[in-house]
């Protein structure tokens, strides 16, 4: 049985000129994990100015509108931390949006003040009441009178964005005006200075002069199309610079990781320390390129896990990584999710991918809706359907399918129809006997013969269980004879002593039930024993330690503890088999669905693809659901409660990402 994978732990020494250099090439290779340092945390107080850069270039890359532009992890790692003239071109960059910022919130001012203009003006244009008197009905302020022509772009000028300034006829001697009310003081002011003559509008003049609207919507044109014009400049600017903005983004993520993680560490004006953990198989290889990196610059130390004295007193975990093949680390996660193993332990990986894929396909057995699961997991894992961070879980949609499509090859079940794989089913059973279909009948259909099969599978499901439960004790028992816990290993409910009672007594079962032997005074002796030696174990421990007293709280408190150790290992044995009926209620709850849709399909009559169809997708995601759900509640409390004393920590290198 593989155990996690051993670690070393590495001290480099390395020189401040070669410190950014290190730290890329351990964030690219991703097979360092730092040591937690509490005398050295990161100090928040140091700048990070490749943080700043970053977030102005993503900035940037909104305010232009590059959304599609996406970092994947090879692009990433393609790109090294930024040099001068990689500063210097995004010092460049971002001058230039910053231009086009100030230009297009100038335009934006521009475009809101002639709208609101030219809006204000259509509101009034049918009004029925003398011109004069729109002064005092509306929000906006509006001059009308003779300028020299010639100062009518210094007037823009000077008005600045309080004013619109609208040329009026063919000659550009007349002028309108139009402010708000609050910045009608400020705009008299400024055509005072620059000689504006008000015009006497007549006294029986009704309304917004047609010129003056026309004038208004010829603004109004006019500054829509420049706004248009900045957009498309703006999208040729990022156009033309989406590769060199793409490489900026990646750069300044690495040179801003790089900072942080040199702000953390402890260091001299000359030299920086770094610790960290890394696989022992990695170490090797990666002392020659950190040597070749430095040109021989740089001082090594590797270390056992217990040569260090964090490591020994119990103040620091050596982190935990697991190595498998593609199928079995698709099944980490549900591992980790629980809690990482302790580090020296026995891997239980391989054994939850086993027994994840067994009780899914005992509990989903289908072989059409198995396909589904399969053809799935293929398409995941070719990346041809892409379902957010799930594609990495395509190894498992692979194994429960047809672990579901082999069980339902012996249920006889394809979408729920029973008749399309019985050929197979009779080839099959030829081979043995008398040819029958299905395989295995889990229908009741009141007879003799299928209520005894359907027991004969509750039995099956309940046999599982036990292995399931048997070797959780057994991952228990080694881990603790690997740490060097022997009373740990051989005491308890699990440990050695609590696991040959329950063997004993299912084997006793299975004796009297099966074969007819009574229960005899051996029985009693050997379950005696071991019940004992699990009741008292803590005692035992004790002893076996060499301290003092035995009955730490007392010789009554320990029989009240014993009590509640007795009927804790006998409940606790007993939920934990008898929890393991419900994979063969949920099988048959699922052959009954699968029948239920079939008869209602066929009642359908014309209907009856659709309702196949709808039927089979309901079971394939409510029921696909529920069905892993119950795998892990099994996998969680019925095998890794069995080992599960405590937990380690996982290993987590530091590896450049961009966020």
């Amino acid at each position: 049985m593989a155990r996690t994978t051993p670690m070393r732990l590495i001290e480099l020494m390395v020189l401040k000129q070669d410190i950014c250099s290190v730290i890329e090439f351990l964030g690219k290779k991703g097979i360092f994990q730092f040591q937690s340092n509490r005398a050295s945390s990161d100090d928040k107080s140091k700048s990070n100015s490749d943080f700043e850069i970053l977030t102005a270039l993503q900035e940037a890359k909104v305010f232009l509108n590059e959304s599609d532009l996406q970092i994947d992890e090879d692009y990433l790692f393609s790109c090294t931390h930024p040099s001068d003239e990689d500063r210097a071109a995004a010092k460049k960059f971002l001058d230039n949006v910053d231009e086009l910022k100030k230009k297009e919130a100038h335009l934006q001012s521009e475009l809101k003040r002639v709208k609101d203009a030219n809006d204000e003006a259509l509101s009034f244009s049918n009004l029925k009441v003398p011109f004069e008197q729109l002064d005092h009905l509306s929000f906006l302020s509006l001059r009308i009178g003779k300028i020299d022509p010639a100062v009518i772009d210094e007037l823009k000028f000077a008005v600045g964005d309080r004013a619109v300034i609208i040329p009026l006829g063919n000659d550009n001697s007349r002028i309108m005006a139009a402010a708000s009310k609050k910045a009608r003081f400020a705009l008299d002011s400024e055509l005072k200075r620059f000689g504006f003559i008000n015009m006497e509008i007549p006294e029986d003049f009704k309304g917004v002069p047609d010129d003056v609207l026309e004038s208004l919507k010829r603004e109004l044109s006019e500054t829509e199309k420049t706004f248009e014009f900045f957009q498309e400049e703006k999208r040729n600017m990022a156009k033309a610079h989406e590769d060199m903005l793409k490489k900026l983004l990646a750069t300044f993520a690495i040179g801003s990781q790089i900072i942080e993680k040199q702000n953390s560490l402890e260091a001299t004006n000359l030299v920086y320390r770094l610790t960290g953990w890394i696989p022992e198989e990695s170490c090797h290889e990666m002392m020659k390129k950190l040597d070749a990196l430095t040109e021989g610059r740089i001082a090594i130390r590797v270390y056992e896990p217990y040569e260090i004295p964090s490591v020994i007193n119990g103040t620091e975990k050596v982190p935990v990584k697991l190595k498998h093949g593609k199928l079995v680390s698709a099944f980490e996660r549900l591992i980790f999710s629980y809690g990482s193993p302790a580090y020296g332990t026995i891997d239980p990986t391989p054994f939850v991918a086993l027994f994840f894929t067994l009780l899914f396909g005992i509990m989903f057995g289908d072989a059409g809706q198995g396909f589904i699961f399969l053809l799935l997991g293929i398409l995941m894992s070719l990346k041809v359907v892409k379902i957010g961070g799930w594609n990495k879980f395509a190894p498992i949609f692979i194994a429960i399918g047809t672990s579901s499509m082999i069980m339902g090859l012996l249920t006889g079940e394809f979408f729920g129809n029973e008749e399309i794989l019985k050929p197979v089913a009779l080839a099959i059973t030829g081979l043995f006997g008398e040819p029958h279909s299905p395989i295995l009948h889990l229908m009741p259909d009141g007879s003799a013969h299928s209520i005894k099969t359907m027991f004969m599978f509750f039995g099956v499901t309940v046999g599982v269980g036990f292995i399931i439960n048997s070797v959780g004790l057994v991952l228990n028992i080694s881990n603790n004879f690997l740490m060097h816990r022997i009373p740990k290993a051989l005491f308890g409910k699990n440990g050695v002593s609590g696991a040959i009672f329950f063997w004993y007594v299912v084997l006793m079962v299975i004796r009297i039930v099966v074969f007819g032997h009574s229960f005899c005074t051996a029985d009693g002796i050997i379950i005696g024993i071991t019940l004992f030696l699990t009741m008292f174990s803590e005692p035992i421990h004790r002893i076996m330690e060499h301290e003092k007293p035995v009955f730490e709280n007392g010789l009554f408190a320990a029989v009240i503890e014993a009590i509640v150790e007795l009927l804790e290992t006998l409940i606790g044995y007993m939920s934990n088999s008898i929890s393991f009926i419900r994979v063969g209620a949920f099988g048959l709850a699922h052959a009954v669905l699968g029948f239920i849709i079939a008869t209602l399909s066929e009642m359908a009559g014309p209907a009856y693809l659709a309702v196949m169809l709808v039927g089979n997708a309901i079971v394939v995601v409510l029921e696909g659901m529920i069905v892993a759900i119950q795998v892990i509640r099994l996998q969680y409390y019925e095998f890794f409660s069995k080992f599960f004393n405590e937990t380690g920590k996982e290993f987590k290198p530091f590896a450049f990402e961009y966020k």
